[in-house]
């Protein structure tokens, strides 16, 4: 089993040219994350916990320092690079689900393996698997507009894990539920996560949610400190 650290980022800065002004976003922000370690960041509205995480997930490149998704440097690689690495390495969940309505949950599952172009019968095989452990598994037919926003946020929970992601990243993920269904989510994103032997990045609100996590950082003036 590989112990590596999954997650490394080294004085990373991203700044913003807003007109005549020069908007540092990150100033030299770092973290690593081993396997199975969970980490939530807080920070004031406007902080840049969206940026950072869309950093970690190679959707932005730095203009300053690295990021090592399981060893492989993010401005390193090639756009098509990113795009099959981040396929196979990293999950994303947002607060809202992004879902495909004319398709079933199960095909919603499924989209990631097929990108890949994994068989489609493979696909729906680990859809269907992924849907039972959370929870939905007498739902896999139901398209969007059939399921709750609990049932639905799990969906896009379980598309996110279904390629095995070493990295999760989500961003407040619960911040569109009532307080059992926030729970229920979480809890199936720690659980899930450890037993992938992966990581977990959570940006939220959310100090309760927060304080479910091994750590906790706060984002400010750019950089991470302990909350």
């Amino acid at each position: 089993m590989d112990d590596r650290p999954v997650l490394r980022a080294r004085s990373v800065h991203k700044r913003y040219e807003g007109g005549p002004q020069t908007i540092e976003v990150l100033a030299g922000a770092d973290l690593e994350l081993a396997p199975r370690a969970t980490l939530a960041i807080v920070g004031a509205s406007g902080s840049g916990k969206s940026t950072l995480l869309h950093l970690l997930g190679g959707l932005e490149r730095t203009d300053g320092g690295s990021i090592e998704v399981c060893g492989r440097d993010w401005n390193a690689m090639s756009a098509a690079a990113q795009g099959e690495w981040r396929n196979r390495q990293v999950g994303f969940v947002y607060q809202f689900h992004h879902l495909l309505p004319e398709f079933s949950a199960l095909d919603n599952v499924a989209m990631p393996l097929r990108i890949r172009r994994e068989p489609a019968a493979a696909a729906r095989r680990a859809a269907a698997a992924m849907l039972e452990q959370v929870g939905l598994g007498e739902r896999a037919e139901h398209r969007p507009g059939e399921l709750s926003g609990g049932e639905r946020q799990r969906v896009a929970l379980a598309r996110a894990l279904v390629t095995r992601p070493a990295l999760l990243l989500a961003d407040e993920p619960t911040g569109n539920l009532d307080a059992d269904n926030a729970e229920r989510v979480l809890e199936l994103m720690l659980r899930v996560v450890r037993e992938l032997h992966g990581a977990m990045v959570l940006v939220t609100h959310d100090v309760q949610l927060a304080q479910r996590c091994d750590t906790t950082l706060r984002l400010h003036k750019g950089q991470l400190a302990p909350a």
